[in-house]
């Protein structure tokens, strides 16, 4: 090498292999292949997601208790002070209408009994005694006949069967003493027909309309999914108390109640259904959970909620 200095900016050795070069050279590769198919990879998967969400749509659905309840039910209370003295019939019982179910006494009216019968057995003695007393007679006359008449009036406080039926709930037994308007027993029709009451917040009333769809799980069989259709919306909103009036004494307290409430009905397919091949009864007063869709908006609009505005309406 001379001494002189170089004036390019280049080594002199590079400036030597570029001209002895063949063929001119490229720009330097140092990302591994992996990273060209992930890429694509990558920008496949960004395409079908807003692919998604243009035509993918997501459901908002209004939840809520509901409780299975029986068309045509009976509900039978006391009309009475008294005791139970005898109940005639079990849960579960087909019953015919006009047949006793439930006796009722009370005590006044028992030792009144006892003490008529006891004066009948003494007058009948002393007609025995004197067929020929005329007094005997009549006094055995008057003592059978006010006997008949407290016998006849304690069988007026029986409970009968309004209607022919099955007895679904029996709440008293011999012993019990009760005041006017507890409830005694209920009775449905043979053929009644399941229904469901369904309570949902208020707020969802606006959105709740007759034939939509309501999906019902069943407490204590999870997973056991049907579908029905509404029948009737309420058309009031209701408070927690009047929800519980509605839903009477013997449930009023099963179902967790707070805020405003409707009131939705539907009708079961029938009264079993099928679990692993196993075929169970629908009964009165069973706990379930129902969800109703109300509203199906595209994933993009929810992404992106001002986009409705420069849709027609606002849709």
């Amino acid at each position: 090498m001379s001494g002189q200095p170089n004036p390019s900016i280049y080594r002199q050795e590079a400036v030597d292999h570029r001209n002895s070069a063949q063929e001119d050279g490229d720009v330097l590769h140092i990302a591994p292949e992996w990273t060209r198919w992930t890429y694509w990879t990558l920008l496949g998967a960004l395409l079908a997601g807003g692919v998604y969400c243009i035509l993918g749509t997501l459901h908002e659905y209004a939840s809520g208790s509901a409780i299975v309840r029986f068309e045509g039910k009976t509900e039978l209370t006391s009309h009475n002070t008294g005791l139970v003295s005898s109940v005639e019939v079990q849960p579960g019982e087909k019953v015919r209408a006009g047949q006793r179910l439930v006796t009722f006494t009370s005590a006044e009216e028992v030792a009144s009994i006892e003490r008529l019968r006891h004066e009948h057995e003494l007058a009948l003695v002393r007609y025995l005694r004197e067929l020929s007393d005329d007094s005997a007679r009549q006094a055995l006359s008057s003592v059978r006949a006010s006997m008949e008449l407290a016998e006849a009036q304690l069988e007026t406080r029986a409970l009968r069967a309004p209607h022919d039926g099955i007895v679904t709930d029996v709440r008293v037994k011999a012993g019990h003493f009760l005041t006017p308007g507890v409830s005694v027993l209920s009775i449905i029709p043979e053929d009644a027909a399941p229904l469901l009451l369904a309570l949902f917040p208020g707020s969802w009333r606006p959105q709740l309309l007759p034939g939509m769809t309501m999906r019902i799980e069943l407490d204590g069989f999870r997973y056991e999914y049907q579908d029905v259709v509404i029948e009737q919306v309420g058309d009031q909103i209701i408070g927690p108390t009047e929800a519980r009036r509605y839903l009477g004494p013997e449930l009023s307290d099963a179902l967790k109640l707070e805020g405003s409430i409707v009131l939705v009905r539907a009708r079961l397919p029938a009264r079993t259904f099928v679990r692993d091949g196993r075929t169970f009864t629908f009964f009165d007063g069973m706990p379930v959970r129902a969800e109703a869709r109300v509203r199906t908006e595209s994933i993009l609009l929810t992404l992106v909620p001002g986009i409705k505005e420069l849709l027609p309406h606002g849709t």
